[in-house]
């Protein structure tokens, strides 16, 4: 009875060990992948760090492997994939740029949409400026702004990083001040020259840029070496900065005021730029602003307002209210630590895209082998793998399409939390797996 015993539990061990960890039946060589996988678990660089996989067939609606795939991590800018997801649905085929009433006399009230591609050096055709540019007296609404400039649970200390522009209801220069390599300081836009401090102290150039936490106070400071340059974001949460941004560059009328824009007969939209050419530049360089004006416009097409944390809520309650397991969901490009999502989760939303948008436009969105954010790897398999990279500290992450050597089109997602190794290894690391997946199947 007790050799039984000990027979009957090993056989129920392996049983849900099987279960847990992969369903490799749909797999043309399942030993392989296993062995790949296995490789990857046991890296070096993965000891101690927790390890999410999921690799999907959508035709066969089969899992081919599964790894911790329904817990939570830290995705890191795998959150534009849902950022990109919802831009796509609800944003149409090009951006709005503002919505305006006419008042005659050549005063106009404008309400804003969060557009990110206003006066960006990304974009050199800008249809907004160009009407704005015409009016001699323009009245700006902040009634649909509910957002604040910075996400919750973003890194209060990289303040002065560009990958961490401010939020704001009208994106101006993306919310940058420019300070190029120059041997005394100079800003761009000359707007901030006016803001700028420069120490008596500095020798030559050099010297470094700082800004004030909380204010649009910039300062030139002695430095051991010379200034190289830097793109600094600006405070947006200052309330008057937009108006005398616009004024500074309009040379026209601008000001704040405290009405609602009612979306009446007579409100005119203004467009500004193809929404695929935003979203690639988003995905391709992981582009951190755009992904959070994403959220922010979509929140105002559907709730007149500019409110992510009010916008996730209801698209977790309508578009993505079939996610596996409920994502803590906090902003649009995965600066904050509070994200937590499963690898389920990015198949879920990966399947959607795939399901609901056209191939083509996917595969020009998704970085590919070797360009954007993939730059350094998969240079062997361009066309083959299209994807959408994460990085924070101690956390690594990766979803997206594979096409196979027999043509399937699988959906993926690796995620890594809590790692103390080398990020690169790891890249490499998940990189062998995948092209032993693409390779077996």
């Amino acid at each position: 009875m007790k050799i039984l015993s000990a027979i009957g539990i090993a056989a129920t061990s392996l049983l849900l060990f099987s279960c847990k960890t992969a369903k490799p039946t749909q797999s043309t060589n399942p030993v392989k992948v296993m062995s790949s996988m296995d490789s990857l678990l046991q890296t070096t660089d993965l000891s101690g760090a927790h390890v999410g996989i999921a690799v999907y067939d959508p035709t066969a609606k089969t899992y081919l492997y599964q790894h911790q795939s329904d817990k939570y991590f830290i995705p890191a800018s795998n959150t534009k994939i849902l950022s990109c997801y919802v831009a796509m649905k609800y944003l149409g085929d090009s951006l709005v740029g503002l919505r305006y009433v006419d008042k005659g006399n050549g005063t106009i009230e404008i309400e804003p949409s969060g557009d990110p591609s206003f006066l960006h050096p990304d974009f050199p055709n800008q249809p907004v400026y160009d009407f704005l540019k015409k009016q001699k007296n323009i009245l700006l609404t902040h009634q649909n702004w509910k957002a604040k400039g910075w996400g919750m649970g973003w890194s209060w200390d990289d303040y002065e990083s560009d990958y961490m522009a401010q939020r704001s209801m009208m994106p101006i220069y993306g919310n940058l001040v420019q300070f190029k390599k120059t041997t005394s300081p100079i800003a761009s836009p000359t707007f901030f020259q006016q803001l700028l401090k420069v120490d008596p102290t500095i020798t030559g150039a050099n010297y470094t840029i700082r800004r004030a936490i909380g204010a649009n106070q910039f300062s030139a400071i002695p430095a051991k070496t010379a200034f190289t340059g830097d793109d600094i974001p600006f405070y947006t949460d200052d309330k008057e900065i937009l108006s005398q941004l616009l004024r500074d560059t309009l040379k026209t009328t601008v000001t704040s005021v405290d009405f609602k824009v009612e979306r009446w007969p007579d409100v005119v939209k203004i467009h500004s730029q193809p929404i695929d050419s935003m979203l690639k530049i988003m995905m391709h360089r992981s582009d951190n602003f755009f992904a959070e004006q994403c959220l922010l416009m979509a929140g105002n097409e559907l709730m007149g307002e500019m409110n992510t944390a009010k916008l996730i809520d209801s698209i977790l309650k309508t578009s993505l209210k079939d996610l596996p397991q409920k994502p803590k969901w906090v902003d649009g490009s995965g600066l904050s630590r509070y994200n937590l999502f499963s690898p389920e989760d990015f198949i879920t939303v990966l399947d959607k895209l795939r399901n609901e948008f056209a191939w083509n436009r996917l595969a020009n969105i998704f970085a590919s082998g070797g360009n954007g954010t993939l730059g350094s790897y998969y240079k062997n398999s361009p066309g083959k793998i299209y994807a959408k990279t994460g990085t924070l500290s101690n956390n690594v992450a990766l979803s997206g399409y594979l096409i196979t050597s027999k043509g399937k089109t699988l959906l993926f997602s690796v995620l890594v939390s809590n790692h103390t190794g080398n990020v690169g290894n790891i890249r490499r690391s998940v990189e062998q797996f995948l092209n032993q997946v693409m390779a077996s199947q």
